[in-house]
């Protein structure tokens, strides 16, 4: 085996690449080389391209990969290390930059150990751990993160010895519904008629929905799309690094795995909603809208993404970080985890005493909140 680093995601073929991302919208080849190409990774955002390559010797077939970046900061990872960071600092130590495994400004599962189909899996992907890990040593960077891994891909991680960090995010599972009110009737009365009322409001305000693919959009429905992304993180003092441009290329180059959904009122679009699709989920990405329309967050970010998946025979819906709002609208508590590797022993220790501690209260909080399951059946979905 032999280690590479990709620094432009344009020097990899893009079929020899896809083959190890699989249906993973946001490690395609197509999504990751219009970051780079539109300037939405780099040094500027913090997100400086490093990817890690195993090959079958030199210019050898690609086995596997992991989708590192040299980080100069943490935004964008949507797994909170500031206190971390603080903590480094106080002590006159250095923390960034560190190396991260992650798909960009994407708080969603998916793999993070890439290996090409034929391979034996697990021993290639313990293979690869190690080797991203050894690496990171030889860099100097103080840590190495892999975030929102799936189940497979962590389980290997922690035999490496890493450091599991869990949190809670809400997603949407499909018990095989036939259609949306199949999926309102395994609620509760009361949160059924609530649920109903909500969209029902939306069409009382005259307020029409439009769904495109990406592949469908003009550049006029392009930028208002952006506008609507743009508007948000401006409203909240952040800053929207996905260009217009951006979003243009992947309407091409991803067709329908971009799905957007629009909300018109008297000719006007007034609000959007960007949401990605891979081989079996539907992932939830941003939204913006030009004013106060009651229940309209609701209704494009999360009931036209559950109806979309049913029609589509997606499984799982996962719409964003965070959001205990989510839980009435059929989003139930899940799992999500993040490994770490330390350098520094001391604070490799306690680390680890802090996630063991953070890990009680979140199992705790993780029942309270399976209590506010909106399903008559409190084993649903489970």
């Amino acid at each position: 085996m032999q280690l590479e680093v990709l620094k432009r995601f344009d020097d990899v073929e893009p079929d020899e690449w896809n083959a190890l991302a699989g249906e993973f919208p946001f490690l395609r080849h197509e999504f990751l080389s219009a970051l780079q190409r539109h300037g939405c990774v780099g040094r500027d955002y913090g997100w400086i391209p490093y990817f890690l390559l195993l090959r079958d010797g030199p210019g050898g077939a690609l086995v596997a990969a992991a989708p590192t970046f040299l980080k100069l900061n943490s935004f964008g990872e949507f797994v909170f290390d500031f206190a971390w960071a603080e903590a480094y600092e106080r002590h006159g130590l250095r923390y960034y930059p560190k190396l991260v495994a992650a798909a960009p400004y994407t708080p969603a599962t998916g793999p993070r150990l890439l290996v090409a189909p034929g391979q034996d899996r697990g021993r290639v992907a313990a293979d690869l751990a190690a080797a991203v890990r050894e690496h990171a040593d030889e860099l100097g960077v103080s840590s190495l993160h892999w975030l929102f891994p799936v189940e497979r891909d962590l389980d290997t991680l922690r035999t490496d010895g890493l450091l599991v960090r869990d949190d809670i995010q809400y997603h949407w599972t499909n018990d095989g519904y036939a259609d949306f009110d199949a999926f309102l009737e395994a609620f509760t009365s009361r949160k059924r008629k609530k649920a109903r009322r909500e969209r029902r409001r939306v069409l009382e305000q005259g307020i029409e929905i439009v769904r495109r693919h990406g592949a469908d959009m003009d550049a006029q429905e392009w930028s208002l799309a952006h506008h609507f992304y743009a508007s948000t993180f401006e409203k909240k003092w952040n800053i929207p690094v996905l260009t217009r441009d951006f979003f243009v290329e992947l309407g091409t180059t991803m067709g329908d795995r971009v799905v957007v959904v629009f909300a018109r009122l008297a000719g006007r679009t007034v609000a959007a909603a960007i949401l990605f699709r891979g081989g079996d989920t539907l992932y939830g990405r941003y939204w913006g809208c030009e004013a106060d329309f009651h229940s309209l967050h609701f209704e494009l970010c999360y009931y036209q993404g559950i109806e979309y998946a049913i029609a589509q025979g997606l499984q799982r819906f996962e719409p964003g970080a965070q959001g205990e709002h989510k839980i009435a609208r059929g989003f139930l508590p899940t799992w999500t985890h993040s490994a770490h590797w330390i350098a520094e022993p001391a604070f490799r220790k306690a680390i680890a005493e802090y996630l063991d501690r953070e890990r009680r209260l979140l199992a705790g909080r993780f029942r309270e909140l399976e209590a506010d399951s909106p399903f008559r059946d409190p084993d649903h979905a489970a």
